[in-house]
């Protein structure tokens, strides 16, 4: 599935619906959907991607997810079956998440601590921790797990992006 720059550029601003459910234990936290994630509804979309090889190279997963023209019914219900939730610090889809600002970021982290609340998942991964620092005041935060939970005792842990 292909898209002209232009047809990608119209999904600016548009939104990814999240991939999480009661029982979720591990939610993955991406930075803001990108423009051809939001136009195939596919978390993680582009082809080239690490996201996916990466959940199946930690054994995370058994098979790899092609979300690249979208995510398959059977992935979605295989990701939630297995406890795995998807969603993002800010949902506004942009062709670069270096074009969010601050008070987005900051916003973002308080719209998380509430999903975190809502589905309690045992660990929440942050892909990208200079968007983490930003969003949650930390500005010497590293990779890895961070000193402080997100929200009752649900711990954070920060990640390259994918």
């Amino acid at each position: 599935m292909s898209f002209t720059r232009a047809e990608l550029e119209a999904f600016t601003g548009a939104t990814l619906p999240d991939l999480i459910a009661d029982g979720v234990r591990l939610l993955f936290t991406g930075i803001n959907p990108g423009l051809r994630s939001v136009a195939v509804q596919g978390h993680f979309a582009p082809r080239g991607n690490r996201f996916y090889p990466a959940l199946l190279r930690a054994g995370i997963t058994d098979h790899l997810i092609d979300a690249s023209a979208g995510m398959s019914a059977a992935d979605r219900a295989y990701l939630l079956d297995q406890g795995i939730g998807i969603t993002s610090l800010v949902a506004r889809a942009t062709a670069s998440a270096d074009e969010l600002g601050p008070a987005e970021l900051i916003e973002g982290a308080r719209a998380l601590t509430e999903r975190v609340r809502r589905f309690r998942p045992h660990v929440v991964a942050i892909l990208g921790v200079t968007a983490y620092r930003t969003a949650f005041a930390s500005p010497r935060a590293t990779l890895g797990r961070q000193p402080a939970d997100l929200a009752a005792g649900v711990p954070i842990t920060s990640a390259e992006p994918s």
